[in-house]
């Protein structure tokens, strides 16, 4: 009996769910590392790396983490359909993604958020002290968002699933209110974000690539967290704020529902009135701490490995 995870290797939040599980899920029969019955496709897009010997005589569970509709066509749609071939059993975070994934198979799919490392994410009380550390007015309002808004491809078109324009949007109407407004930004393909941020005469503090250390730090700075994405798996900057007591607010992607309050949920139409909910986001992610989190897959992969 074993496990495999399959992984891109490249600084993606999936290497870092890798590295916790190692080191955290004390729970885990070992003996499942050691004989690759199983293999977790945890980066589904890596299948192809894999031989495909391996691959037709294990079971195969599959993550697939979000479905960007936009984008869900041709060479995308046809990798899908080549991968099911070989899948076995589905893993998706969310509800939204749970109802995208069944209609375009039949093979079972089982829906579990990943877990949150409290270990890492933790939160810190004293903002003017954080603030003071990194040179900031603490009569800045801040707002955040650490996740990508840029294509690769080009670095320059946004990434429009993670709603880069719509963050805009409110930055704007925020910076009307709030004349100390600063955005806080982290994370690589900020690019897009930068130049229209500039051309809006709005502020930014830019932390390009930092420690996780600091990264709670900027989340525990903030007096507002905006997820303004189209379609979402998570994103885990959900539970992140959640377990760190950053006020957030979202639109109605991946995990939004099911964490936050419903009047942190907005529109484009209504984003004025969204209020963050810090004990209720908080309270709906504790038992997605380790090592509580790692338990439904832990059965999950137990019944695939016996069946």
């Amino acid at each position: 009996m074993s496990l495999y995870i399959n992984s891109a290797k490249e600084n993606w939040v999936v290497d870092r769910f890798i590295q916790e599980w190692n080191a955290y899920n004390y729970r885990q029969d070992r003996t499942y590392f050691f004989h690759n019955n199983l293999i977790w496709l945890i980066a589904p897009w890596t299948w192809k790396k894999i031989p495909y010997r391996y691959l037709s005589n294990r079971k195969v569970l599959c993550t697939i983490h979000h479905i960007d509709e936009n984008k869900f066509k041709n060479a995308e749609q046809e990798d899908f359909y080549k991968r099911d071939k070989i899948v076995d059993h589905y893993h998706v975070i969310s509800n939204k993604t749970y109802d995208q994934v069944k209609k375009l198979t039949d093979k079972p799919i089982t829906k579990i958020p990943f877990w949150v490392n409290q270990n890492l994410w933790k939160q810190l009380k004293n903002k003017n002290i954080l603030r003071k550390k990194y040179q900031i007015n603490p009569e800045s309002f801040l707002i955040g968002t650490f996740q990508r808004d840029t294509e690769g491809s080009d670095l320059i078109s946004p990434k429009l699933s993670k709603g880069p324009d719509r963050f805009v949007e409110i930055a704007k109407k925020l910076n009307s209110k709030h004349k100390s407004l600063v955005v806080v930004l982290t994370g690589k393909r900020r690019d897009y974000l930068i130049k229209e941020l500039e051309n809006a005469s709005i502020k930014y503090l830019y932390f390009e690539m930092v420690s996780f250390e600091i990264l709670n730090d900027l989340y525990n700075i903030l007096d507002l967290y905006i997820v303004a994405s189209r379609y979402e798996g998570g994103p885990q900057a959900i539970v992140e704020c959640a377990i760190t007591k950053t006020p957030i607010i979202s639109t109605d992607v991946g995990l939004a529902v099911e964490i936050l309050n419903k009047k942190s949920i907005f529109t484009m139409e209504d984003y004025e009135y969204a209020e963050p909910d810090t004990e209720y986001a908080l309270e709906n992610v504790q038992n997605l701490k380790i090592p509580i989190g790692f338990d439904k897959f832990n059965i999950l992969i137990k019944e695939l490995n016996e069946n």
